[in-house]
């Protein structure tokens, strides 16, 4: 058996793939929308940058570095007034574009303009992107894409393992049946989407002896369970028998130290009626407690792993190419959220900009 290697040098080598200092540019989870009222501003911390969030009169969010150009004052000691920010020291105020609009003690205000980021909202979620100008979409669930949907929010967790480590056990062909005790042969077609989005979908069919896999039999003879990830840190798993699917998204932040914090999302399509909605919670609240009890043992893993790729054998081809795939990305730096220069990579950017055209909430 020959495992592709060319573009996997070495885990200690790689720009992104488990590196303590690397995020991939694209879109992050930063807090629920329902967290941030009309006229609140709150301070957040992304990728070990300090930000600051608020929601203006027209009920958009607005994310600008935390720090007042003038004298570095917080921006979340400040107040919103109408779309624009004021900042609580000397009260110069700055528009949802970032351009200072007034300064109280002079006839006219500077031109100077303060960082902003740009800000979308999705499946009840802010979400920033950390470069200049978005490339590509939201991460969103591909059967759902223009379709409203219904979702609930699951758990949050602090893992001690970097976000790449999480990223890649949905994918870890090896571990169902180890540690899940799944009987079923996996095996994992790949397809990508585009720079950013790669899937990963099992193509066998469902022989196992299992209860899980016994009682999803008589609706499913073929295994429905794909994975979907953006940006290298968020992935949606999409499970069930044929007659319905849910989906989970995973949004997960690289934290210092190379730790991750994990925001769990329920995703179902939008059913119409009260039965409709009841329906749709009692799938959510399902999907919620069968995803509890199965990664219970999974985040016993990740409390104590120290991730290294040393050996990789058949079995790992998903996982390596999902490490390529990440590896061709652009890499940035934590906290500062410049480019991490490299020699040996070029990184090509799409020709099209992106504009939130797939929202469905």
């Amino acid at each position: 058996m020959n495992v592709n290697l060319q573009n996997l040098s070495s885990t200690h080598q790689s720009r992104i793939f488990n590196n303590p200092d690397r995020f991939v540019e694209g879109w992050y989870w930063v807090m629920p929308s329902k967290k941030l009222r009309v006229g609140e501003v709150n301070p957040v911390t992304v990728l070990g940058r300090e930000l600051a969030i608020y929601r203006g009169k027209d009920k958009r969010a607005v994310i600008v570095d935390a720090y007042c150009p003038h004298m570095g004052a917080h921006l979340a000691e400040g107040k919103v007034e109408g779309n624009d920010i004021r900042c609580f020291f000397h009260r110069w105020k700055f528009d949802g574009q970032g351009f200072c609009v007034d300064i109280p003690c002079a006839n006219q205000p500077l031109s100077i303009k303060l960082k902003t980021w740009p800000t979308a909202e999705k499946y009840g979620m802010i979400w920033v992107w950390t470069g200049e100008t978005p490339k590509q979409p939201l991460p969103f669930v591909l059967e759902l894409e223009n379709k409203e949907c219904d979702v609930a929010f699951g758990d949050y967790f602090l893992m001690n393992c970097h976000p790449n480590t999480v990223m890649i056990n949905p994918i870890d062909a090896q571990h169902f049946n180890t540690v899940h005790k799944l009987t079923s042969r996996i095996n994992f077609e790949k397809q990508e989407l585009n720079q950013n989005a790669i899937i990963f979908t099992n193509s066998t069919p469902n022989t196992g002896n299992s209860f899980l896999e016994k009682l999803i039999l008589p609706f499913s003879k073929k295994s429905s369970y794909n994975v979907c990830y953006w940006y290298g840190s968020t992935n949606i798993v999409t499970f069930g028998p044929d007659c319905f699917h849910v989906h989970v998204m995973f949004a997960v932040r690289l934290l210092e130290g190379g730790k991750s914090e994990i925001q769990v999302i329920l995703i179902s399509k939008k059913r119409r009626g009260i039965l409709g909605w009841l329906y749709s919670r009692a799938v959510l609240w399902l999907t919620k407690i069968v995803g509890i009890n199965f990664v219970q043992d999974d985040l016993k893993v990740f409390e104590t792993i120290k991730f290294d790729l040393k050996t990789p054998i058949k079995a790992d081809h998903s996982i390596i190419q999902f490490v390529n795939h990440l590896e061709r990305q652009k890499p940035l730096m934590l906290k500062t959220w410049q480019l991490a220069r490299s020699q040996n990579v070029k990184i090509e950017e799409p020709r099209e900009k992106w504009s939130d055209t797939k929202s469905n909430d």
